[in-house]
């Protein structure tokens, strides 16, 4: 066992307690896979055939690699471990053992989008109206229920409001056509091994003989279900080693409970637990200051990170005007750190806690050249949500684009299907047409019916509204009027799942892109803009290059490292992340998504923040994270920003300002540490879209792209008044009141 001697004290003693109940508290960076693969090759070398061990891992990448670690320590018979993810795993036993539950081995496993499918016409069979009872939300929270290990029957005793007990009616039929259908959804994977084991009792124990020797990977990240498979696993023998980190616990929106990480002793009280406190990524700098932070946190196993590593430079703090200078200097680091560090491209990474914000960081990237490749999610003009949108602009704009008006013509849904479109597209053709112009030409289509030719007679009302409405205001105002109408905003919000949350917030950034190009260009068209568009979708020159700028989300970030990481966004409302209110567990699970972040880094770390952003179509002016002032100060480099458009190249990436005064510090702390503060909430979009002051004749207003002015007239009432209003620099300018988002100057 000479692959011993490339542990440190303590990752021996967790590798070399076979016996029992395990638990291995790692630390960042502190060795957590070797470990792992480590106790497996260490329990082969002493005799456990590889059959007996099973490993359950969070993904399959990272099963694969560590399994082929141990069959370099040990040899091939390795490659009889039962090493995989919690879904894989399980799948595998019941395909072995389903007739348990009246199912067959070949039975389908649904993706979400066949789940959905099932949903709905589930709903469909229950008299459920969609528009009442959004089919995603209803499927969001059944998978909520299964993770949470509760039965149909269970959940109904559980429901207290309308939308949880139609929920539990879907769940209980959508059940039932799963089974009839043969299909197991991803939850059911885990559901159903629990299912049967406690069914058939000589099934688990046979599994129990079976899998004397139980690892799990990353365990802060397992739900309830997942825990309980294991539990049920492992009774018999007790062989359960655990190995994870609860200050790295960030996925609690997927069904991760830190209870099961937190609480483990509980269950085992005789467990040996083990901490891996040595950090062999980060500097001693960058290790403080995530110690300092994690600290914060009162929910936690108490652990010390050190490093032998060097000392390093301090994290920089950077204070930006707004968030295109954040990208601009982002892009300064990056260029400096490359040619002081030696360092590759693909040796940075840039965080960010939404996706929404990749867009200003990907504008300023392309402006300079530098390739940068985008993990775990697609290039923001790519986004389903937001080409969805921009068809109806492309189609606004040329009305004979046919690709765009299929795209939407029944996006948001409203009634049309493939068969109306066939009948549309054969009159179009025959009569040697523009589709779109098959629509003004409805009472000569006789397949049609009346619902289809109302159905497509709206459509065509909202394309020939707004194209009228194009002279009458501004770009960004138009732009807003539109996808208010749409509706799209709405729909998302009805939802309630943190991935419509984010299409939610991708459109809203969408319209500051519109907003930021209406302001730079007053003159700018709805066809330039699009082909800005066109030329960021189109020019892809460096896809597939390795040598890259890492973009990614904190969350996508966790299990790698970089010797440069940035952090963009720290502030309220951003991270940590919260529309209106936020509960102190939410804060702890915040915190701890910044320590992952911060982790990330080898050599050096960036953070950095605004005092404006463009965020939901509008200018906003957050305030500084809480967490940044949990940082502490030893570490801290804090730089202010003295950054004027217009200047050439710097010398220097940043320049110094005064530091924070003590004052100010004091007062954010203040409120920082107030139980009821939230920052400045994310705007309503919709709610802020219907209201304005009293706008009058002579008041002077403040107007986002024109500036100042005064209002010489008013024309109309409610949604169709008008203000005439006479800018300073921009002349008099005709404005829809509802649109227009005046202020008092």
């Amino acid at each position: 066992m000479k692959f011993l001697n490339d542990l440190n004290p303590v990752q021996i003693e967790a590798v070399k307690a076979a016996n029992g109940p395990v638990m291995i508290i790692a630390g960042a960076g502190s060795g957590k896979t070797r470990v792992l693969t480590y106790r497996i090759a260490y329990l082969m070398e002493c005799g456990v055939p590889a059959y007996q061990i099973l490993a359950l891992t969070f993904t399959n990448k990272a099963a694969k690699e560590m399994k082929n670690r141990i069959i370099k320590l040990v040899g091939d018979d390795a490659g009889n471990l039962w090493m995989g993810t919690f879904h894989s795993m399980f799948a595998r036993i019941l395909r072995k053992e389903c007739m348990h539950l009246k199912f067959t081995p070949s039975f389908t496993i649904y993706d979400s989008d066949d789940s959905l499918s099932t949903i709905k016409k589930v709903m469909e069979k229950l008299n459920l109206p969609t528009q009442q009872f959004n089919p995603v939300a209803i499927r969001s929270r059944i998978s909520i229920a299964k993770n949470q290990y509760l039965s149909p029957s269970k959940f109904a005793e559980t429901a207290h409001e309308l939308f949880d007990e139609k929920a539990a009616l879907v769940y209980s039929e959508y059940q039932k056509t799963l089974e009839r259908s043969n299909a197991m959804d991803f939850d059911d994977l885990l559901i159903k091994p629990i299912e049967l084991f406690e069914k058939k009792k000589g099934v688990l124990e046979k599994y129990q003989h079976r899998f004397k020797f139980i690892l799990v990977d990353e365990f802060q990240d397992t739900n309830r279900a997942q825990y309980q498979v294991v539990r049920l696993l492992g009774n018999m023998f007790k062989n359960i080693a655990v190995v994870g980190d609860d200050a790295q616990s960030i996925y609690s929106f997927r069904g991760a409970d830190i209870r099961n990480i937190l609480d483990f002793q509980k269950d085992y009280p005789d467990c040996q637990l083990f901490r891996l406190e040595q950090n062999y990524r980060s500097t001693k700098s960058i290790i403080s200051v995530a110690d300092e932070l994690i600290h914060f946190n009162k929910e936690q196993l108490k652990k010390k990170l050190w490093t032998a590593n060097p000392v390093g430079e301090p994290v920089t703090v950077v204070q930006c005007i707004d968030d295109r200078e954040e990208g601009s200097q982002i892009v300064r680091a990056i260029q400096q750190e490359s040619h002081r560090r030696k360092l590759d491209l693909k040796d940075f990474a840039v965080l960010y806690r939404t996706n929404a914000q990749s867009r200003a960081l990907e504008e300023a990237f392309r402006k300079n050249a530098i390739p940068y490749e985008i993990i775990g999610g697609t290039r923001f003009y790519e986004r389903k949500e937001i080409k969805d949108v921009l068809a109806y602009l492309r189609l606004l704009a040329n009305p004979t684009d046919e690709v765009s008006l299929l795209r939407i013509i029944n996006y948001p849904v409203r009634g049309i299907g493939d068969v109306t479109i066939e009948h549309l597209q054969r009159f179009a053709v025959q009569h040697s047409i523009a589709l779109f112009d098959s629509l003004k030409r409805l009472d000569e289509i006789v397949e049609l019916t009346e619902r289809a030719k109302n159905s497509l007679s709206q459509f065509r009302v909202i394309i020939d509204k707004y194209q009228a409405l194009r002279p009458q205001m501004t770009f960004s105002e138009w732009a807003r009027s539109l996808v208010d109408e749409l509706g799209i905003l709405s729909i998302f919000r009805e939802e309630r799942t943190t991935e419509s949350m984010g299409r939610w917030e991708n459109v809203q950034e969408l319209l500051s892109a519109i907003s930021e190009f209406s302001s730079d260009k007053p003159d700018g068209t709805l066809e330039s803009f699009l082909e800005e568009v066109a030329l960021v979708s189109d020019i892809d020159t460096w896809e597939g290059e390795h040598n890259a700028v890492t973009l990614m989300t904190l969350h996508a970030s966790k299990g790698l490292e970089f010797p440069v990481v940035m952090i963009v966004g720290l502030e309220e409302g951003l991270l940590p992340f919260y529309s209106s209110t936020i509960e102190s567990s939410d804060v702890e699970e915040e915190r701890r998504l910044f320590y992952v972040g911060i982790t990330r880094a080898e050599q050096k770390l960036y953070i950095t923040h605004t005092n404006l952003r463009y965020r939901f179509g509008d200018v906003t002016y957050p305030s500084e994270s809480r967490f940044l002032l949990e940082l502490g100060t030893e570490n801290i480099e804090r730089i202010g920003m003295k950054v004027q458009r217009q200047r050439a190249a710097a010398d220097s990436v940043f320049e110094f300002d005064k530091p924070t005064s003590a004052a100010r510090r004091a007062a954010h702390q203040k409120k920082s540490e107030g139980a009821a503060f939230f920052g400045d909430a994310m705007p309503d979009y919709e709610s802020e879209s219907q209201e304005h002051f009293d706008v009058k004749r002579g008041a002077v207003v403040k107007h986002e792209i024109f500036g100042c002015g005064r209002v010489t007239n008013i024309i109309g009432k409610g949604e169709a008044q008008k203000a005439i209003v006479q800018f300073e620099s921009y002349g008099t300018k005709t404005l829809i009141v509802k649109y227009a988002r005046l202020r008092p100057a």
